[in-house]
């Protein structure tokens, strides 16, 4: 039985602690923000991670019940395509009939969004609750934990609460040391392996796979996206009781361009789904679609009947993920934020929407980012105009910086340090046939989401 140092109380006593605390104390939902932020958030510090990472968050969630014991995890990690995979999966045992929790990151437009019950962001009072609980937990410990280990144990904590039948919960960083992995999954899905979170010298990818391998666990059954050998030779270095491969085990068989996303068949080992509508752009989508549907189907251990699928992959809504806000210009936001998936993101750009008018791009990305190559892989090259930004957050790169790297690629460059008036110069500057494409962090989409909204509500 888990002993949380919470003055040594059982989970029970941590229940009635709980309810004391909504008597005694009150939150609102800004003032849960203003005590997260008030903790360090080492995603965007890029603080050094090691194995004594996870000590905090072990301290801190033995002290509120050990709730991520509660309920079977499937965990899920990748340089990208991770948060497309987990709503996909969330989406499929939802349709199943099992209570699902999802925890992702990151947000685009609230912080609700990270902690999800049946694919819809817990509510503000939730929120705010769970933060109280944690500031009461923290408040009799000898520990600061993180921002993020915070947010972790607000997820697990909410999902026990709501005794859901599975959790399905996505890396916030690489996957070892991250603080999601004091769980042990039932199933873990490792979509792939490319250039992020690394210095770039020699035996980096190797590094990153073994970073990505170290959520699994001794009988976890594991998804391997990643079909490049020596990758899969370090990963499977790791203990696990099964192993489910791409192009073996699963795969995308047929992934053709249709309107509205992608027409896709995939094959779980000798059953075939095909002709299925995902209503999602970009041919790394079905990709993704597949390790989902192997990945739900292993935790489920039975086969999923093709017309769940077909009308969850058919309804599944990923905000940020080549979202679409305006049509008169068309306006399109995608959140790739490192090489592999800037490439993605402009083969999507260019194979699925009409290009005949004038294109603008609207980037802005955080500092560590390989500027140059970003925009490489973005085609920065072929729109007409560029517009540098950045988001409100720290680690932002700034927008003058940005834009001297992109006169590299065109000479039509400006910098505006607001994303609102970023968006303001290219809608005022592109006809109702034009394109405007923002990409390069979730956090900048996040910002031209709300730009966007904002400039709605002025004109109506």
């Amino acid at each position: 039985m888990n002993r949380p140092n919470l003055l040594c109380v059982e989970r029970v006593g941590w229940q009635l602690l709980k309810l004391l605390s909504l008597y005694l104390l009150t939150m609102n939902f800004e003032e849960s923000i203003y005590f997260l932020n008030s903790h360090i958030n080492r995603s965007l510090t890029r603080e050094k991670i090691d194995d004594s990472a996870l000590d905090n968050m072990r301290i801190l969630a033995e002290a509120i019940g050990n709730p991520q014991s509660d309920f079977p995890t499937i965990h899920i990690t990748g340089t990208n395509g991770k948060g497309s995979t987990s709503a996909l999966i969330s989406k499929l045992l939802m349709s199943m009939g099992l209570n699902v929790g999802t925890y992702c990151s990151p947000h685009v437009s609230s912080i609700t969004e990270r902690i999800q019950l049946n694919t819809e962001p817990i509510s503000k009072e939730e929120f705010s609750e769970l933060v109280q609980h944690l500031k009461l937990a923290t408040s009799m410990l000898n520990i600061t934990p993180s921002w993020f280990e915070l947010m972790t144990a607000a997820a697990f904590e909410c999902f026990a609460n709501n005794a859901v039948d599975v959790g399905v919960i996505e890396v916030g960083m690489l996957g070892r040391f991250d603080a999601t992995n004091i769980a042990d999954a039932k199933v873990a899905v490792i979509t792939n392996v490319g250039y992020d979170h690394t210095d770039g010298k020699e035996g980096w990818k190797e590094r990153l796979a073994w970073e990505k391998a170290g959520i699994i666990k001794t009988d976890t059954l594991l998804c391997l996206g990643e079909i490049d050998q020596e990758i899969e030779r370090v990963i499977l270095n790791e203990a696990s009781s099964k192993i489910l491969r791409r192009e073996i085990d699963f795969a995308c068989t047929e992934n053709d361009l249709a309107v509205g996303g992608r027409h896709i068949s995939v094959r779980i080992n000798d059953v075939l789904y095909d002709n299925i509508f995902l209503s999602q752009h970009g041919i790394h989508q079905g990709q993704n679609a597949a390790i989902a549907l192997s990945g739900a189907q292993a935790f489920l251990g039975i086969e999923i009947p093709k017309q769940i699928v077909e009308e969850s992959f058919a309804d599944i809504s990923l905000p940020g993920r080549f979202e679409i806000i305006s049509n008169e210009p068309l306006v399109i936001l995608d959140g790739a934020h490192n090489p592999p998936g800037a490439l993605a993101a402009a083969q999507t750009f260019q194979s699925s929407f009409n290009l005949t008018g004038k294109r603008t791009l609207i980037v802005g990305m955080t500092e560590e980012k390989d500027a140059d190559w970003m925009l490489g892989n973005l085609n920065a090259s072929t729109f007409d105009s560029i517009i540098a930004t950045e988001a409100s957050v720290p680690g932002s790169m700034p927008s003058d910086q940005l834009a001297a790297v992109a006169l590299n690629h065109s000479s039509n460059v400006i910098a505006h340090p607001n994303p609102e008036e970023a968006l303001l110069e290219a809608m005022m500057s592109s006809g109702e046939n034009d394109i405007i494409f923002g990409t390069g962090s979730m956090y900048l989409v996040g910002a031209l989401r709300e730009a966007s909204q904002k400039l709605k509500s002025e004109q109506n």
